[in-house]
């Protein structure tokens, strides 16, 4: 597959993302905008206006100014940046913020379609926050971020849905991606140790911590490894996106035990 085909792959990814966000976004009741997410200090409208946000920068809008104070939820740069686009909307309506949404992305959708991009491995000349991002990461974490947030906005108001969808398994499946990383350095298991992931919805994830003490994914999945880890996509999204725990049972750990909960309890690599 050549990069702008894949390129393109994420680019639907995205769109579909979107359309599922902001069709969600609709069906709720303007009260149902005040209530909490699992992320701390956002509500569902901070988790739209975040969208509104970097979507709106990514169609070429200017950067945006606020006075963010220091919030007791944000930590690092990132944290700051992202908290302007929940200040700068906190007196915005619903509509207007699904409507900002809406016509952002259909012109910079619009754009991807009409001149792609075809290197992978190229710097796009708009990008939010200064982040150093080639074509390859920025296409592939919009679909991420987006239909994470739609899965936040779900939790909080009751809804549950979309786990079956092409962005429900572009993102568990990019997340556990992650988990060589969480074995070797969060975790610090020894070199030889083998981790395999099976989650519903998906072929098995294998990793192995290599003599260099890095992570590195397994093109075979061992039948003895060191820990097995089974659970379902709604599971594994919320360990490994840092949001609400989960019930005691719903993760099967096989093999090292001990190892193994180490693993779910570092799991999160996404805010």
């Amino acid at each position: 597959m050549s990069d702008q085909e894949r390129l393109a792959g994420y680019i639907e990814v995205w769109w579909e993302a979107i359309n599922d966000f902001t069709t969600l976004l609709e069906q709720l009741t303007p009260e149902q905008w005040a209530t909490p997410t699992d992320l701390p200090g956002w509500d569902v409208r901070a988790c739209a206006s975040h969208v509104a946000h970097l979507e709106g920068i990514l169609a070429g809008g200017p950067e945006e100014t606020a006075e963010v104070g220091e919030p007791a939820h944000v930590t690092g740069f990132m944290g700051l940046y992202t908290e302007i686009g929940v200040v700068n909307r906190r007196d915005s309506s619903p509509d207007a913020i699904i409507n900002e949404i809406r016509e952002a992305t259909t012109a910079r959708h619009t754009r991807l379609l009409a001149d792609p991009p075809t290197d992978a491995k190229a710097k796009p000349e708009v990008i939010f926050g200064g982040v150093p991002w080639t074509w390859e990461v920025l296409l592939r974490n919009r679909p991420l971020d987006v239909w994470m947030h739609e899965q936040d906005v779900r939790r909080a108001v009751g809804l549950p849905g979309g786990m079956d969808t092409v962005p429900a398994k572009h993102t568990a499946e990019y997340l556990a991606e992650s988990l060589g990383f969480v074995l070797a350095k969060k975790v610090g298991a020894d070199p030889g140790t083998t981790l395999v992931l099976e989650m519903a919805g998906s072929n098995p994830f294998a990793f192995t911590v290599n003599d260099a003490g890095r992570g590195e994914r397994l093109s075979e999945v061992p039948t003895e490894p060191t820990v097995r880890l089974r659970m379902d996509r709604p599971t594994f999204v919320v360990l490994a996106g840092g949001r609400s725990p989960v019930e005691p049972g719903v993760v099967s750990i096989e093999g090292d035990r001990a190892v193994g909960q180490r693993v779910v309890d570092a799991m999160a690599t996404t805010p």
